[in-house]
């Protein structure tokens, strides 16, 4: 079985959009009536994931893939956390709406309502209530909710202890993405999603947070930023610092995923890496589109890059199956349930 844990539904229907262009309309002007999500039809959200998400799974020899809301979408610099609160919950319930419609090949993956600096009560709400009454087997934690000021606290602060107690209670993993930018100086594909892959593995190397919270688990997605390019330089701070060797200090919490767009980068991967804490992810249809020329592979067509890695079979199976089902205990009990 090829389960791909990096999927986000970029192509809802645009009465969703419109739902959320009405919100920040009222954030800016008050006197407008509250807007409601809005009415999508089963049929209007079918087509807009065969024909896209579905069909390309397909064609490309995967079996399921770990639904979420569109990240770029999530924008929690928004100030409101009312707004916040409605437009995770909408969009979680479309993701799940999603998942009932394809139950064999999507699984459900939730938005949280953060807001820059503010309380933490309503993600952990809604964490629990996709989880418990949605069947949602994770969460996308944002650990830069301003959108590229990051003036939140470091992912080891207390701060994110009572979110960190409820995924642990849930026991589900949180894959840590940020949303848009809304800094000039980091493009929000090319920069600033890879900024925070690699200052959230910093974090890690610098705290004992799993010290507290051992079973806790990440998945930092497009293939950890730098962290794979620059795997000495990290050992080496850590070292300096007196910290552990992070091979060791982080391999029970911390994983990275296959949004590596070429070959050579996958291959680093899974050299310095190791496969034990890799998993197979491609997010399409997302930040990359289209063919490379010199290959004539779509960027994010990652399958085959993991095809032709130096792996055995057994490794193979550990990033495309088997990892993905030991970090994600709930999508394996909801597999094994179904005899997959």
């Amino acid at each position: 079985m090829i389960i791909d844990i990096h999927g986000h539904y970029t192509t809802a229907p645009p009465q969703h959009q419109a739902f959320r262009d009405a919100q920040l309309a009222r954030l800016a002007d008050p006197s407008l009536p509250a807007p409601q999500p809005a009415a999508i039809s089963d049929d209007a959200i079918r087509e807009s994931v065969e024909h896209n998400q579905l069909k390309v799974l397909r064609e490309r020899g995967a079996d399921l893939m770990l639904f979420s809301p569109k990240a770029s979408g999530m924008a929690h610099h928004a100030p409101d956390p009312a707004t916040a609160r409605d437009w995770a919950r909408a969009n979680n319930d479309l993701v799940r709406r999603v998942v009932g419609l394809f139950p064999q090949h999507f699984a459900a993956v939730c938005q949280l309502p953060q807001t820059a600096n503010g309380p933490l009560d309503d993600a952990i709400a809604e964490l629990r209530r996709c989880v418990e009454q949605l069947g949602f087997v994770g969460c996308n934690l944002n650990p830069d909710p301003s959108g590229g000021h990051w003036n939140a606290p470091p992912l080891t602060d207390p701060y994110w202890y009572p979110l960190y107690e409820m995924m642990t209670e849930l026991d589900v993993p949180a894959m840590i993405h940020v949303s848009t930018s809304c800094n000039p100086n980091f493009h929000t594909l090319g920069a600033h999603y890879l900024n925070a892959d690699t200052s959230a593995f910093m974090q890690f190397v610098e705290g004992d947070l799993f010290d507290r919270f051992p079973t806790l688990r990440f998945v930092i997605p497009h293939g950890g930023g730098a962290v794979p390019y620059h795997w000495g330089r990290y050992r080496g701070l850590a070292v300096r610092m007196g910290r552990p060797d992070p091979a060791q200090h982080l391999r029970n919490n911390v994983y990275f995923d296959t949004c590596v767009y070429h070959q050579p980068g996958i291959d680093l991967l899974h050299r310095v890496v190791g496969t034990d804490n890799i998993l197979f992810a491609s997010e399409m249809l997302g930040a990359v589109r289209g063919v490379d020329p010199a290959t004539g592979i779509a960027w994010d067509d990652t399958k085959q890059y993991v095809d032709r890695a130096s792996l055995t079979d057994e490794q193979r199976r550990k990033v495309f199956e088997t990892n993905a089902r030991r970090v994600y205990p709930r999508l394996d009990a909801r597999l094994t349930a179904e005899g997959r």
